[in-house]
């Protein structure tokens, strides 16, 4: 079996609670063989987006890896979900409960999240559907710039077997151009399925 040579969570990083899950979860990519490549940067606050998003796989090695490297990289579920029986299990690895019903939209309610944790990194699937799709969310885009907190690129690529980290990305005030740059990034790699959308 390979080698995993995980990348070294940073000091700055939010961790997870746990020594247990993060040996089980070594052992499960060692023995499927996925490799998680890259360098984690030593930030407090960022998103973390990840595609391309094709089948529900990608969820659960997206969390193998995480936990694997004991980072702690919450994903917004509905609140509802959380209060039941589920929210056992999926509460200690990372979800982060919203309110649909709010008046505040969901960009607006990890703002404020975001302006009131001292640690904290937000994963989300900027094609927000395992379906192929001509265009990206913007959500992910306006949740940072408003926030003032980078981007990590994070890109599935299955014929290799590797989530690899990119580089911090940083918005400016054209979202246009930021998610034309960004798209770019994602080209070269291959989901389960289908690679990423590309712009129109």
């Amino acid at each position: 079996m390979k080698d995993l040579n995980l990348p070294v969570l940073p000091p700055a990083a939010p961790p997870i609670n746990s020594r247990f899950w993060p040996k089980v979860m070594r052992l499960v990519m060692r023995l499927r063989g996925w490799r998680l490549l890259g360098e984690l940067p030593n930030e407090p606050k960022m998103v973390v987006i990840g595609a391309p998003h094709s089948s529900y796989w990608d969820g659960f090695w997206g969390v193998v890896m995480k936990t694997a490297v004991g980072v702690n990289i919450g994903i917004m579920i509905k609140r509802e979900v959380l209060e039941g029986p589920l929210g056992i299990i999926l509460r200690p690895i990372g979800a982060i409960p919203i309110n649909r019903g709010e008046a505040t939209d969901v960009v607006g309610q990890m703002v404020e999240r975001f302006a009131h944790c001292e640690k904290m990194w937000l994963g989300i699937t900027p094609e927000g559907t395992r379906k192929r799709v001509k265009r990206w969310k913007s959500g992910f885009l306006r949740i940072a710039h408003t926030a003032n907190v980078p981007i990590l690129p994070l890109f599935i690529d299955y014929p290799s077997k590797t989530f690899t980290l990119g580089k911090m990305f940083r918005t400016t005030d054209n979202p246009d151009a930021d998610m034309a740059a960004i798209l770019k990034l994602f080209a070269p790699y291959q989901g389960k399925y289908r690679n990423a959308a590309l712009a129109d």
